[in-house]
């Protein structure tokens, strides 16, 4: 089973979790099956490895491999020891690929295949890793990777073959429900207020703007679990809160709960370079 790591050299939401459920459904939609593995950032199970299901409390399993197990209903590991994790999954899944949810700088696992993912829109700030910059790693290792995927801006020719990708906003469901509602069709008020604990809280509020909403930002912590409070305003007006948050949130819900749905779009021919920079290693489907 190839072993595809998906991170980045930097600190924050770049699109990594994205990237993966987009990779999984298209891979799937090529005939070949996938396996997910995850440090499990913000879950705390009392057993290492552990197997995330839709079902899984998302107290043991972190808001990202539920999320994940929940879009693609494949296999999914969780293991702060991300190479006892990818163990597991050849051990007990059979799988032509497996995505490593982050991990770049894991270096005791085995990797195959390294994307990058950049964010277009914030790139590496001052260029300085920690403590006096945001990178983890120098810019230097972009060189050294397989593919830079950049979420939305303008490619600058430098190393690796660079792909851009976009987020689609599909629609937005009233927390609890499954039917997608379009923008076209939407009645309540474009005022909102937008809540996001995610890594790019400004990210989601451009989209929400680019739709046409007014929004009134209410950034949190990254992976931090929303509860009534945070989405408790003085007004009716609607609260969009994002598909992450929404796989944590257990509170009370009021009838002005929504989730925005998104998509990441690929290049075909990224995901083919994909598969044939595997090598020998997947059988075609």
């Amino acid at each position: 089973m190839p072993v595809i790591v998906i991170g980045n050299i930097s600190l924050g939401g770049s699109g990594k979790t994205p990237l993966i459920i987009a990779l999984g459904k298209a891979f799937s939609e090529k005939g070949y099956s996938v396996g997910v593995v995850s440090r499990g950032y913000g879950g705390a199970s009392t057993q290492y490895p552990l197997v995330v299901t839709p079902d899984t409390p998302v107290g043991q399993s972190g808001d990202e491999p539920l999320l994940i197990a929940k879009k693609l209903g494949c296999p999914v590991v969780v293991d702060p020891n991300r190479a006892r994790a990818v163990e597991t999954m050849v051990k007990s899944f059979s799988c032509d690929f497996i995505l490593s949810d982050d991990g770049l700088q894991h270096y005791r696992l085995h990797r195959d295949i390294e994307i990058v993912v950049v964010d277009g829109s914030r790139g590496f700030g001052n260029g300085y890793t920690l403590p006096a910059g945001p990178l983890r790693e120098p810019p230097r290792r972009l060189k050294e990777v397989d593919f830079i995927v950049q979420n939305g801006g303008i490619v600058e020719p430098d190393g690796p073959v660079t792909y851009v990708v976009h987020m689609e906003s599909s629609g937005l469901r009233r927390f609890g429900s499954t039917e997608l509602i379009g923008f076209d069709q939407w009645v309540e008020s474009t005022t909102i207020h937008a809540v996001a604990a995610i890594g790019h809280p400004e990210r989601f509020s451009e989209s929400l703007r680019h739709l046409g909403f007014k929004v009134d930002l209410e950034p949190k912590n990254d992976h931090q679990a929303l509860t009534a409070s945070d989405i408790k305003f003085d007004d009716d007006l609607p609260v969009v809160i994002t598909a992450k948050d929404a796989v944590k949130y257990q509170g009370l819900v009021p009838d002005n709960l929504w989730v925005l749905e998104v998509e990441m779009t690929l290049d075909n021919e990224f995901v083919s370079s994909l598969i044939d920079c595997a090598g020998p290693t997947v059988t075609s489907a």
